[in-house]
């Protein structure tokens, strides 16, 4: 879900603009634990290719351009340019990512819900896929009980 950050300008534009994300609120609806950024990336990489158990993720580029795909597993594939620190997308758990610079030295902000845990992640695609049915098939079994 794409998140419009909203900007504060003193009266002369010169000044610059000021944005401001807190935990727990429309634009980050988690408390943050985590912040990090990746930079000095060539345009054509992409990044990524994981998922998450349970982290939630919003996603900020602060300068430049980068092509976020989301895939929940289940066939819903989105994809979103990000291309301005007004702009936020929101990655939920569950979710495969992969991110492409589309610009070279592109900076990409991340506000992370947990703590680094690496068995949180899934690295690998068809496991996400099998992860993914596994827990459809489980809750299906949950509702007929």
């Amino acid at each position: 879900m794409l998140i419009n950050i909203d900007s504060i300008c003193g009266k002369d534009v010169s000044e610059g603009k000021l944005s401001v994300v807190e935990s727990c609120s429309f634009i980050a609806p988690f408390d943050i634990k985590r912040i990090y950024y990746t930079y000095k990336v060539n345009a054509g990489i992409t990044r990524g290719f994981h998922a998450h158990k349970e982290l939630q993720q919003i996603l900020i580029c602060m300068y430049g351009k980068i092509e976020v795909t989301l895939d929940n597993g289940e066939g819903n594939v989105d994809t979103f340019v990000l291309d301005s620190p007004e702009k936020g997308l929101y990655v939920g758990a569950q979710t495969w990512r992969t991110m492409k610079w589309l610009e070279s030295d592109s900076v990409l902000l991340v506000l992370a819900s947990e703590h680094y845990n690496e068995s949180d992640y899934i690295r690998d695609y068809e496991e996400f896929i099998r992860w993914i049915k596994a827990k459809g098939d489980k809750n299906k079994n949950a509702d007929t009980i």
